[in-house]
């Protein structure tokens, strides 16, 4: 049961020190993002996903980066849409 303690520990500890660097390395991003390798091979081959190569092996990830392209796309809840109508139509009617 202490094994299972230390190791558990050691894992928090791994994810805090990732979250506090600025550029990942490629199994450092799969851990941050939960992609599978396979999958952030064919993102990187493909240049879906901004990367690096400074040395043309190695791959590095800018963590800001990945932020950006992790929410490139996002959608809006429901309480935004009406909240957006409603501006549009005070703004917009007629007097």
């Amino acid at each position: 049961m202490d094994n299972y303690l230390i190791l558990e520990r050691l894992d928090r500890l791994e994810r805090l020190l990732i979250a506090n660097k600025e550029v990942l390395t490629f199994e450092e991003t799969c851990d941050y993002t939960g992609i599978s390798r396979s999958y952030l091979y064919k993102l990187t081959a493909s240049g879906n996903i901004p990367h690096s190569k400074p040395n043309g092996k190695m791959l590095f990830f800018e963590k800001a980066k990945l932020n950006a392209w992790l929410l490139q796309n996002s959608r809006k809840s429901n309480s935004e849409i009406e909240t957006e109508a409603l501006d549009y139509t005070f703004r917009n009617r007629r007097r």
